[in-house]
């Protein structure tokens, strides 16, 4: 499907724009799970400072959507209304000044890990664990073998709907498991992480560590979108599935890994539909074996 063009109307509302925007672009490859419609307009700002003109420029009723390394999302088929924004070369830059690491949330969360373990700082590890980047951590809390965002993060910046420019503390972001209760009109474009000073060769072996361990627990070479549900307190949403009789599970053509319960593949030639479906379908049969409802952790956006 297609959406009527509104780029040009948005382009006379910022005529200043510097970044591109692009009407009806496809959505399906900028997402690990391959699947999706279109965004009626995608945004690639140049930086920070011209996502804020955008976005106090245009129209307050059209919607505004962001979209990082597409690691943890599903586009449904029908696609995204209004405009889709996806931060790019302006918001990759990392930089290391003492035991902090600042990086723009289109920094992909393994690269801070490195940049840490390159300067010798332990504590940031945990994000080579993590699909996507950093701007998807500091919205859903994202976290892996045993560490959390909440734990490193010293500071954010973000842009709100209207175009204006937030500075945020760690406690600004509201952090609970997976979940951030910073506005979630806020489009983050910069963190701060703060390290501890450590062996650099003792941080290389936990980061291996961490890299054989996903390599072989995860299909992590399939169409996936990671962990697929939220871990229900005192239980793992895995081990839940499991005794629900979900593994290998198929809809269409996605599957519940036979490797890890809790992540669903792209066989190839999936639907959004039936990614859907099967995730909803593992709800409910968890449901009906547990009594324990299991909670989206992968994001859903756009419309069927």
């Amino acid at each position: 499907m297609s959406f009527p063009d509104i780029v040009p109307e948005l382009k006379s509302h910022a005529p200043k724009l510097r970044g591109r925007l692009l009407p009806n672009q496809s959505l399906a490859e900028l997402t690990w799970f391959r699947v999706g419609g279109p965004a009626q307009a995608l945004l690639m700002p140049e930086d920070e400072d011209d996502l804020a003109y955008f976005l106090r420029s245009i129209p307050a009723d059209i919607p505004v959507m962001v979209v990082g390394l597409g690691s943890n999302l599903i586009v449904r088929d029908g696609g995204v209304p209004g405009v889709v924004v996806r931060l790019g070369r302006g918001f990759n830059e990392i930089k290391v000044d003492g035991t902090r690491i600042h990086a723009g949330t289109a920094v992909p969360d393994v690269k801070v890990a490195r940049a840490a373990q390159d300067a010798g700082l332990a504590g940031l590890s945990f994000f080579r664990g993590i699909p996507g980047a950093i701007g998807g951590a500091l919205r859903m809390n994202g976290g892996a073998y045993g560490g959390e965002t909440k734990d490193a993060l010293v500071a954010a910046r973000a842009v709100d709907r209207a175009g204006r420019i937030h500075e945020l503390s760690l406690a600004d972001m509201h952090y609970t498991y997976r979940h951030c209760g910073a506005p979630e009109d806020f489009i983050f474009t910069q963190a701060t992480f703060a390290g501890t000073p450590g062996d650099r060769a003792t941080i290389a072996a936990e980061m291996d560590k961490i890299t054989e361990s996903r390599e072989a627990t995860q299909p992590i070479k399939s169409r996936t979108g990671g962990s697929t549900f939220k871990n229900p307190p005192g239980h793992s949403a895995w081990k839940l599935i499991d005794a629900a009789g979900c593994r290998g599970l198929i809809v269409g053509n996605a599957q519940v890994s036979e490797l890890h319960c809790n992540f669903l593949i792209n066989l190839g030639g999936a639907t959004a539909t039936d990614i859907e479906t099967l995730g909803e379908t593992v709800r409910r049969r968890v449901k009906e074996t547990s009594g324990l409802d299991l909670e989206w952790e992968i994001k859903r956006i756009g419309v069927p």
